[in-house]
Protein backbone atom coordinates (compact mmCIF):
# COMPACT_ATOMS: atom_id res chain seq x y z
CA UNK A 1 0.00 0.00 0.00
CA UNK A 2 1.41 3.41 -0.85
CA UNK A 3 0.07 5.25 1.92
CA UNK A 4 1.88 3.38 4.01
CA UNK A 5 5.73 4.40 2.25
CA UNK A 6 3.82 7.68 1.90
CA UNK A 7 3.45 7.88 6.17
CA UNK A 8 6.39 6.61 6.86
CA UNK A 9 8.40 8.78 4.61
CA UNK A 10 6.81 11.98 5.90
CA UNK A 11 7.26 11.10 9.36
CA UNK A 12 10.89 10.74 8.71
CA UNK A 13 11.04 14.11 6.91
CA UNK A 14 8.90 15.97 9.59
CA UNK A 15 11.37 14.47 12.59
CA UNK A 16 14.35 15.73 10.10
CA UNK A 17 13.41 18.76 9.46
CA UNK A 18 11.95 19.41 12.49
CA UNK A 19 15.68 18.67 14.33
CA UNK A 20 17.25 21.01 11.49
CA UNK A 21 14.59 23.55 12.91
CA UNK A 22 15.97 23.26 16.69
CA UNK A 23 19.57 23.08 15.69
CA UNK A 24 19.23 26.58 14.07
CA UNK A 25 17.49 28.19 16.30
CA UNK A 26 18.97 27.12 19.34
CA UNK A 27 22.29 28.73 18.93
CA UNK A 28 20.24 32.01 17.52
CA UNK A 29 18.55 32.46 20.66
CA UNK A 30 21.49 31.75 22.55
CA UNK A 31 23.67 34.08 20.78
CA UNK A 32 20.62 37.01 20.64
CA UNK A 33 20.78 36.55 16.78
CA UNK A 34 17.58 35.92 16.03
CA UNK A 35 16.41 39.59 14.53
CA UNK A 36 20.04 40.18 13.57
CA UNK A 37 20.17 37.28 11.48
CA UNK A 38 17.55 36.79 9.43
CA UNK A 39 18.85 34.71 6.83
CA UNK A 40 19.52 32.21 9.93
CA UNK A 41 15.79 32.49 11.13
CA UNK A 42 14.22 32.58 7.87
CA UNK A 43 16.14 29.18 6.90
CA UNK A 44 15.11 27.83 10.27
CA UNK A 45 11.46 29.24 9.53
CA UNK A 46 11.61 27.15 6.34
CA UNK A 47 12.26 23.96 7.87
CA UNK A 48 9.80 24.42 10.74
CA UNK A 49 7.37 25.10 8.27
CA UNK A 50 7.91 22.07 6.14
CA UNK A 51 8.02 19.73 9.04
CA UNK A 52 4.67 20.87 10.47
CA UNK A 53 3.41 20.74 6.82
CA UNK A 54 4.91 16.86 6.21
CA UNK A 55 3.99 15.74 9.83
CA UNK A 56 0.39 16.90 9.06
CA UNK A 57 0.00 14.33 6.00
CA UNK A 58 1.16 11.84 8.04
CA UNK A 59 -0.98 12.68 10.83
CA UNK A 60 -3.89 12.50 8.49
CA UNK A 61 -2.95 9.19 6.92
CA UNK A 62 -3.53 7.92 10.31
CA UNK A 63 -6.47 9.77 11.57
CA UNK A 64 -8.78 6.35 10.97
CA UNK A 65 -6.78 4.65 13.68
CA UNK A 66 -6.19 7.78 16.06
CA UNK A 67 -10.14 7.21 17.22
CA UNK A 68 -9.31 8.80 20.67
CA UNK A 69 -9.09 12.00 18.12
CA UNK A 70 -12.52 11.70 16.36
CA UNK A 71 -13.90 13.26 19.22
CA UNK A 72 -11.80 16.23 18.77
CA UNK A 73 -13.21 17.16 15.80
CA UNK A 74 -10.88 15.24 13.48
CA UNK A 75 -12.11 13.54 10.53
CA UNK A 76 -11.28 10.08 9.74
CA UNK A 77 -12.95 10.81 6.32
CA UNK A 78 -10.37 13.02 5.46
CA UNK A 79 -6.98 10.19 6.95
CA UNK A 80 -8.99 8.12 4.08
CA UNK A 81 -8.72 10.93 1.48
CA UNK A 82 -4.92 11.97 2.44
CA UNK A 83 -4.48 7.94 1.33
CA UNK A 84 -5.72 7.84 -1.64
CA UNK A 85 -3.65 10.99 -3.29
CA UNK A 86 -0.60 9.51 -2.34
CA UNK A 87 0.44 7.45 -6.00
CA UNK A 88 3.54 5.90 -6.97
CA UNK A 89 5.23 9.72 -8.05
CA UNK A 90 4.28 11.50 -4.58
CA UNK A 91 5.53 8.77 -2.38
CA UNK A 92 8.58 8.26 -4.63
CA UNK A 93 9.57 12.09 -4.01
CA UNK A 94 8.45 11.60 -0.84
CA UNK A 95 11.29 8.70 0.00
CA UNK A 96 14.05 10.97 -1.64
CA UNK A 97 13.18 13.97 0.80
CA UNK A 98 13.82 11.39 3.49
CA UNK A 99 17.02 10.32 2.49
CA UNK A 100 18.13 13.27 1.48
CA UNK A 101 17.19 14.35 5.21
CA UNK A 102 19.10 11.57 6.27
CA UNK A 103 22.10 11.98 4.28
CA UNK A 104 22.16 15.70 5.79
CA UNK A 105 22.61 14.67 9.49
CA UNK A 106 24.99 11.85 8.51
CA UNK A 107 26.74 14.97 6.83
CA UNK A 108 26.62 16.88 10.35
CA UNK A 109 28.69 14.47 12.13
CA UNK A 110 31.60 15.32 10.11
CA UNK A 111 30.97 18.99 9.61
CA UNK A 112 29.53 19.55 13.31
CA UNK A 113 33.05 22.56 14.09
CA UNK A 114 31.96 24.24 11.01
CA UNK A 115 28.15 24.56 12.10
CA UNK A 116 27.92 25.60 15.80
CA UNK A 117 26.63 28.30 16.98
CA UNK A 118 25.14 30.66 14.19
CA UNK A 119 28.33 30.62 12.53
CA UNK A 120 26.60 28.95 9.49
CA UNK A 121 24.59 31.62 8.98
CA UNK A 122 26.94 35.06 9.40
CA UNK A 123 25.57 37.95 8.63
CA UNK A 124 27.59 40.76 7.35
CA UNK A 125 28.93 42.38 10.54
CA UNK A 126 30.74 38.83 11.44
CA UNK A 127 32.53 38.95 8.03
CA UNK A 128 33.36 42.17 8.69
CA UNK A 129 35.15 41.70 12.10
CA UNK A 130 36.84 38.23 10.64
CA UNK A 131 38.53 41.24 7.97
CA UNK A 132 39.37 43.00 10.74
CA UNK A 133 41.20 40.85 12.73
CA UNK A 134 43.22 39.48 9.53
CA UNK A 135 44.34 43.17 8.75
CA UNK A 136 45.03 43.93 12.55
CA UNK A 137 46.84 40.35 13.67
CA UNK A 138 48.34 39.61 10.11
CA UNK A 139 48.75 42.26 7.62
CA UNK A 140 50.27 44.60 10.25
CA UNK A 141 51.93 41.97 11.47
CA UNK A 142 53.83 41.23 8.05
CA UNK A 143 54.51 44.79 7.95
CA UNK A 144 55.90 45.63 11.07
CA UNK A 145 58.23 42.57 10.23
CA UNK A 146 59.25 44.08 6.80
CA UNK A 147 60.06 47.04 8.40
CA UNK A 148 62.05 45.49 10.64
CA UNK A 149 63.99 44.61 7.82
CA UNK A 150 64.82 47.56 6.31
CA UNK A 151 65.85 49.17 9.52
CA UNK A 152 68.17 45.65 9.67
CA UNK A 153 66.25 44.82 13.08
CA UNK A 154 66.55 41.04 12.40
CA UNK A 155 65.65 39.67 16.03
CA UNK A 156 62.12 42.15 15.63
CA UNK A 157 61.56 40.98 12.53
CA UNK A 158 61.77 37.30 13.50
CA UNK A 159 59.37 38.41 16.06
CA UNK A 160 57.11 39.93 14.31
CA UNK A 161 56.49 36.92 11.99
CA UNK A 162 56.70 34.36 14.26
CA UNK A 163 53.80 36.57 16.10
CA UNK A 164 52.15 36.89 12.43
CA UNK A 165 52.38 32.94 11.40
CA UNK A 166 50.67 31.80 15.14
CA UNK A 167 47.88 34.68 14.23
CA UNK A 168 47.43 33.24 11.03
CA UNK A 169 47.34 29.60 12.33
CA UNK A 170 44.74 30.29 15.28
CA UNK A 171 42.52 32.28 12.51
CA UNK A 172 42.48 29.12 10.48
CA UNK A 173 41.66 26.91 13.11
CA UNK A 174 38.57 28.77 13.99
CA UNK A 175 37.79 28.80 10.75
CA UNK A 176 38.28 25.21 9.97
CA UNK A 177 38.17 23.79 13.68
CA UNK A 178 40.58 22.59 15.87
CA UNK A 179 42.51 19.56 15.30
CA UNK A 180 40.87 16.57 17.32
CA UNK A 181 37.30 17.81 16.96
CA UNK A 182 34.69 16.16 14.68
CA UNK A 183 36.05 17.68 12.03
CA UNK A 184 37.22 14.74 9.52
CA UNK A 185 38.49 15.82 6.25
CA UNK A 186 39.73 13.43 3.94
CA UNK A 187 42.48 13.47 1.57
CA UNK A 188 41.56 15.84 -1.22
CA UNK A 189 38.93 17.48 0.08
CA UNK A 190 40.18 21.05 0.59
CA UNK A 191 42.01 22.13 -2.63
CA UNK A 192 43.56 25.37 -3.61
CA UNK A 193 41.69 27.24 -6.80
CA UNK A 194 45.51 28.20 -7.50
CA UNK A 195 48.84 26.78 -6.76
CA UNK A 196 50.37 28.67 -3.63
CA UNK A 197 53.16 30.99 -4.76
CA UNK A 198 56.47 30.31 -3.64
CA UNK A 199 59.81 31.68 -4.36
CA UNK A 200 62.57 30.19 -5.68
CA UNK A 201 64.50 31.69 -2.68
CA UNK A 202 61.99 30.13 -0.10
CA UNK A 203 62.11 26.69 -2.23
CA UNK A 204 65.83 26.62 -1.76
CA UNK A 205 65.48 26.86 2.08
CA UNK A 206 63.01 24.67 2.77
CA UNK A 207 64.65 22.06 0.02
Amino acid sequence: MWWVAGTVANLVIAVAYLGIAVVILVPLLRERQLRSNPLGSATAAIFLTCAVHHGGHAVKAMLPFLTAWHGLGFDAASGIYTRLAWDPEAVTWDILSAAVAIHYWSLRRNYAPLMRGAKLFDDLRERQRRALEINDDIVQGLAEAKLALQLDEREQSEEAITATLAAARRIISELLGETGDETRLGAGQLRRSAAARVTDRATAQLG
